[in-house]
């Protein structure tokens, strides 16, 4: 791939191709080994109910006209009968080679008002509904280590220099503990970088955060941005990423034995 912005590069070819996205750089802040791991392991299909939903919800909110062509609501089969068995049996076949998702009537359900649960939230909303770009696909060679970067943000704004994400989030209250424990600084950060990079511009960060736990019978939405010192921390954190890796392709040697040491509160009794 070459340096650019890419509209029409499907999400398959993205996430199959070449650069170094921000996934890839969690990974190889734990070891270059888990990159390299991870690259060839295979996924267990029909464990990814959490993901597909989560992908669900991107969907209904960024590209709601592309919905009923991606995804579609299991019908209630009757399971306890042989005719209602062969019946779910083949609309899951008829539906995997069209390439649809199929998501339970419990999840569209659910789906459906945290979708309308977002559009409730003003910010939320006029985000959402401006002119912008998304899933679109930016490549860049960093300037120390000259590795070929990517992002795929879930929609910039064409009137102005604004990256929106969407989250899917178990509990809201817990999503400063998110932010830390899957290293969302190091998104927002990163993804500035490949905006600058591909623009010349500087932009904004925001996060729409879904829970799609309830909280007084709704799903609770909010809009939040992070602050300078956690974006100046997470640009840190890219960087040493990104020579991390660079050590390792240049050596080709990629580690593959952590170590790994008990928890503090098991050494208290130690040599007593």
């Amino acid at each position: 791939m070459q340096p650019g912005v890419y509209f029409s590069l499907s999400n398959a070819d993205y996430h199959q191709g070449e650069g170094i996205s921000k996934s890839q750089l969690d990974d190889i802040a734990l070891s270059p080994a888990v990159y390299q791991w991870r690259k060839d392991a295979p996924e267990d299909e029909e464990k990814k109910d959490a993901l597909n939903m989560g992908t669900a919800l991107h969907c209904a909110l960024l590209e709601p006209d592309q919905f009923d062509e991606r995804f579609i609501c299991l019908p209630d089969f009757n399971r306890r009968t042989n005719a209602g068995k062969a019946d779910e049996k083949a609309f899951r076949e008829e539906t995997q080679a069209s390439g649809k998702t199929i998501l339970t009537a419990e999840s569209w359900r659910k789906l459906s008002l945290m979708r309308d649960s977002t559009f409730a939230h003003p910010s939320a909303r006029w985000l959402l509904e401006q002119d912008g770009h998304c899933e679109a696909s930016m490549y860049w060679n960093d300037d120390a280590t000259q590795l070929l970067c990517r992002i795929r943000p879930d929609k910039f704004l064409i009137r102005m220099p604004l990256i929106i994400d969407v989250k899917k989030v178990a509990d809201m209250s817990r999503f400063p503990r998110h932010v830390a424990e899957f290293r969302y600084h190091v998104q927002d950060a990163f993804y500035r970088e490949g905006f600058r990079q591909s623009y010349g511009e500087n932009p904004m960060f925001v996060f729409i955060a879904v829970s799609e736990t309830i909280d007084c019978g709704r799903y609770p939405v909010r809009v939040y941005s992070l602050t300078a010192y956690d974006v100046e921390v997470g640009t840190h954190l890219f960087r040493q990423d990104l020579q991390t890796y660079a050590r390792a392709r240049a050596l080709n040697e990629f580690g593959g034995v952590e170590e790994i040491t008990r928890p503090e509160w098991d050494k208290r009794n130690d040599y007593l």
